[in-house]
């Protein structure tokens, strides 16, 4: 954790959370004494990478042991147009419970600091430039749930939506991001037409279309059924695709859910234990109509990153320093070379070329592999500047 000179009206929110991390105590003055430890986060799963107009951003964890709480969470950018990768994780807050993204078009990125410890609320730090500075927004009075989509800003409308860990997903408004509002809860979902059909019973990702329309994405107990749901003017709608006939009796969950270009792409776990496989879905016109891959056996292997790249690409990465990716709508699953040790996560590029970052406690290497090659190869290596021990 780096914590450098701030203006002074965003340094009073950064040394409170900054006091947080460093001794465990709540600032939260009305209970008398410290506050209950929100629900423990940065699960592996939220390593990721999303394309943006600013370039390619990638979280990882680096550091130690989550017991001595000497992990923490990183972020980089590959700005658009540049092959290397530059360290800017946002300064001054706690973030060994893992960090969401969320992009707000051209040169923004809004990232919420997931509480861990005696972290009650999450903050909110925002990027105009590409991560060369940063400026505190919000907080949100609540804890962001453990997934990687947990926070979704919509295209052109200021608004962003928050999905919690206790269910509830929320609405805020720039400038600022300071006033919340209930969308929607799980168990108010699940009353609804739609989410009694589906039978939902947790809510896993927040999204929004790219004309602005708000998106839930959720695990359904009736079997076949795809869980996504979409706001249109107050009324919840099940827009999730079809599936074919072979996987009507398969269990379904959104795994991811998020907006990549012009289109709404997600990932789908289907059936379970070593049965399951995932399927990517891709829509151009707000869930009416859908695209499908075909189905990626998984064998029993569990996900361990999940990356979006440009016109809907995805890319995973699996246990055994396995790899699988897919360029969009169309297009077949690829199985990727054997990943260098330490692989946290992928991040795709527009010329189909993948980045491998390593992690080696504070050393961050990138691995790169070209078109039509079968070889990875070292293209830079840095080391991230860690406090051990700041967050004991």
């Amino acid at each position: 954790m780096r914590v450098p000179a701030w203006p002074p009206a965003v340094a009073l929110v950064m040394a409170s959370a900054a006091l947080v991390a460093g001794c465990g105590s709540s600032t939260t003055p009305s209970t008398g004494g410290p506050a209950a430890e929100a629900p423990p986060g940065g699960a592996p799963f939220l390593a990721t990478s999303l394309v943006t107009a600013a370039g390619t951003w990638a979280l990882a964890v680096m550091g130690g042991s989550v017991a001595s709480r000497n992990d923490f969470w990183e972020l980089f950018v590959r700005p658009a147009g540049s092959t290397q990768w530059r360290l800017v994780t946002p300064p001054g807050s706690a973030d060994n419970g893992g960090l969401v993204l969320a992009d707000a078009g051209g040169q923004s990125l809004i990232t919420g600091f997931r509480p861990s410890q005696y972290l009650t609320y999450t903050p909110l730090i925002t990027t105009r430039d590409g991560g060369q500075a940063w400026s505190t927004a919000g907080p949100l009075d609540a804890a962001v749930a453990n997934v990687p989509d947990a926070l979704a800003a919509g295209p052109n409308t200021g608004q962003l939506l928050a999905l919690l860990t206790t269910g509830a997903a929320k609405l805020a408004t720039a400038p600022g991001y300071t006033r919340w509002t209930v969308l929607t809860t799980q168990r108010a979902m699940a009353a609804t037409p739609p989410g009694r059909r589906c039978g939902l019973r947790r809510l896993t990702a927040a999204a929004f279309t790219p004309s602005g329309m708000p998106l839930l994405g959720g695990t359904c107990s009736r079997l076949g059924t795809v869980g996504i749901f979409a706001d249109r003017n107050g009324t919840w709608q099940s827009v999730g695709p079809p599936l074919p006939v072979t996987l009507a009796r398969q269990a379904i969950a959104v795994v991811r859910l998020t907006r990549t270009a012009n289109r709404t792409t997600a990932l789908l776990r289907v059936g379970n234990g070593r049965a399951a496989s995932l399927l990517a879905a891709w829509s151009a016109d707000n869930g009416g109509h859908w695209a499908l891959s075909p189905p990626l056996p998984l064998n029993g292997a569990k996900l361990a990153s999940t990356s979006f790249g440009p016109a809907g690409g995805a890319a995973i990465v699996l246990g055994g320093n396995r790899a699988h990716a897919i360029i969009g709508p169309g297009s077949a699953w690829r199985t990727l070379p054997v990943l260098p040790s330490g692989t946290a996560t992928l991040a795709l590029g527009a010329d189909g070329t993948f980045d491998a970052l390593a992690v080696h406690r504070n050393r961050l290497t990138v691995w790169q592999l070209s078109p039509h090659t079968s070889t990875w190869h070292a293209g830079q290596a840095m080391y991230v500047p860690i406090q051990y021990g700041s967050s004991g």
